[in-house]
């Protein structure tokens, strides 16, 4: 964890970070240029060279400049905006829209993680994993069917929650903070699970979300999330 600086320092790193942007942004400094070293740009701004380190680096977690030791630091080429992701929790999307919320277990076992999860989480397969199937409802209609694999290593006490009362989208929300996450949003057909568990015809366009997390390198879960037909994703994100 990053101690934050002190206050009387803050200001002026967000200042030279400023003003380092608009350089960036007016294509001043283009993207792979190396721009000046940190002892030159302390000169420059008459601040202390670990001022100036503080607002590179918020720079480089803005994905603006790549820094790299021994190389100096450059624009980078292909700028990356990074952002906070927040994990909705399904219970209150649904509460907030007037409705009232249930959930059902239809399968909850232990079971070793397939290649297809096991590659997207960067894991043997094998590795033992909790495999669960659930329906999310509003007003006992179908609103988000979920088909989710859980790490039981991840989070300790996880053996003892029990799924069927706790849903484990607000349970891994809650309990499970994570460090990184990877989103994919796409579109399909629904199967005949899918169209089962969401009272639907085969073959209906579906919205279909892939999501991922992980904390320190290790896998926490992974999830397809099948949503009704019509549904609309509303999210907020902090860059």
């Amino acid at each position: 964890m990053t101690a934050n600086p002190p206050a009387q320092t803050w200001p002026k790193a967000q200042a030279i970070a400023s003003e380092v942007r608009r350089r960036i942004l007016d294509r001043e400094w283009r993207q792979g240029d190396r721009i000046p070293d940190e002892a030159d740009l302390a000169v420059e701004f008459g601040a202390a060279r670990a001022t100036v380190n503080k607002a590179l680096q918020v720079l480089a977690d803005e994905g603006l400049l790549d820094r790299r030791r021994r190389a100096g630091t450059r624009v980078a080429v292909d700028p990356v905006r990074k952002a906070t992701l927040t994990i909705p929790i399904v219970r209150e999307q649904i509460e907030s829209a007037g409705m009232a919320y249930s959930h059902r277990i239809f399968a909850h076992r232990p079971s070793p993680a397939p290649e297809s999860v096991a590659g997207k989480l960067g894991i043997g397969p094998g590795m033992p994993m909790i495999h669960l199937r659930a329906v999310h409802y509003g007003d006992g209609i179908p609103f988000q069917y979920e088909d989710r694999w859980i790490n039981p290593k991840a989070v300790p006490g996880m053996d003892r929650v029990d799924f069927r009362h706790v849903n484990a989208n607000e349970w891994l929300v809650r309990n499970a903070p994570y460090s990184r996450a990877e989103v994919v949003f796409s579109a399909a057909n629904a199967d005949v699970r899918d169209a089962r568990l969401l009272q639907t015809r085969r073959g209906q366009a579906l919205l279909i979300l892939h999501r991922a997390t992980w904390n320190e390198g290790q896998p926490i879960t992974t999830v397809r999330i099948a949503c009704k037909p019509g549904h609309e994703i509303s999210a907020n994100s902090q860059p």
